[in-house]
């Protein structure tokens, strides 16, 4: 009798997996921010965030993440980021930005977005 119900109990298992859809199952869509064929998924494969210590006179050759506030102090341009002033100049061609001031109580530890 045992058998009989154990076998039957499984049969109905069987019947009810049968007939939940499997789309209904799966979630990952093409679009979708969670699968790896999106754009959002693609980018996360292709950027990744570093966090990085900055001090006094530091060159960085690229702004922090998020990192877009222009202020001029003196007729000079800087960024402003967090408490820390970053000043655009050239080192040959190319523009590098130098940590000029650095005001009490701002996090040092800044993330920078960079590509792999």
């Amino acid at each position: 009798m045992k058998r009989r119900d154990m076998i039957r109990s499984l049969a109905s298992l069987a019947a009810g997996v049968v007939a939940v859809p499997l789309s209904s199952l799966v979630e990952a869509r093409i679009g979708r921010p969670a699968t790896p064929g999106s754009v959002a998924g693609v980018r996360r494969r292709t950027r990744r965030r570093t966090r990085r210590r900055v001090y006094r006179n530091m060159t960085l050759y690229s702004l922090p993440y998020g990192c877009n506030t222009t202020r001029v102090r003196a007729g000079v341009t800087y960024y402003y980021c967090g408490g820390i002033w970053y000043q655009p100049t050239y080192q040959g061609t190319t523009v590098v930005y130098v940590v000029s001031e650095i005001e009490p109580g701002a996090d040092t530890n800044v993330e920078f977005e960079e590509m792999v």
